[in-house]
């Protein structure tokens, strides 16, 4: 992707944090066929280190790309946080000397990988307990998979296909005003504010990546 310098994230904490936060990625996929799919699915990042790490997910055996996906180029998936229009009324800067224009702030982290399907029972009850685990764990009374009636889990798990990506990069890219003034900057936080918008990006405009 194209990445101006000042738009960069490359602190692995960051990256990591932001995956767990925004799991739900768009995975592309060159297919065997010459053309290219694209499918959203939850994914766990696995990492340690410096490493971009490996990213697991599951998909429905009817899936297709689990068989069609392309295993000697790398996918992509993109994972999109909070963006959103930025007018240029809220510079102050405008008022100043009138030469601005409107932008979209977006944050996003592109992770790329060698693709390959993993059709193992154990594998599949192990990851899916994970990930069951993960999502219900702030819940008061957390859902589990042994409160399914076995035999129905043992079809479910027929029903679906591992994914793992080990990851050959993993990159992310804050656009959030970081080249305007500091006046223009907090003039976008109140005016995100202000007019309702995503109060998620206001946040990452005034600390990108936490600061």
């Amino acid at each position: 992707m194209y990445l101006p310098v000042h738009f960069s994230e490359a602190r692995p904490a960051v990256l990591r944090a932001f995956v767990l936060d925004h799991p739900l990625g768009l995975l592309v996929t060159q297919n065997r066929a010459g053309g290219i799919d694209a499918n959203s699915v939850p994914f766990v990042l696995d990492a340690e280190g410096d490493a971009p790490g490996v990213l697991r997910a599951h998909v429905a055996r009817a899936n297709p790309v689990w068989t069609s996906a392309r295993d000697d180029v790398d996918a992509l998936v993109v994972f999109q946080g909070p963006q959103g229009y930025v007018s240029p009324a809220w510079y102050p800067s405008k008022a100043a000397h009138g030469k601005v224009v409107p932008t979209w702030n977006y944050v996003m982290v592109q992770a790329r990988g060698r693709f390959r399907a993993i059709d193992d029972r154990a594998w599949l009850r192990e990851f899916v307990g994970r990930l069951t685990d993960r999502h219900e764990a702030a819940r008061p009374d957390p859902w589990g998979i042994g409160d399914a009636p076995p035999d129905f889990v043992e079809t479910m798990l027929g029903a679906i296909v591992g994914i793992e990506l080990t990851l050959s990069s993993l990159v992310g890219k804050w656009k959030v005003s970081q080249n305007r003034s500091e006046a223009d900057r907090a003039g976008v936080v109140d005016g995100l504010v202000r007019e309702g918008g995503d109060p998620s990006l206001a946040t990452e405009v005034r600390a990108p990546g936490g600061g």
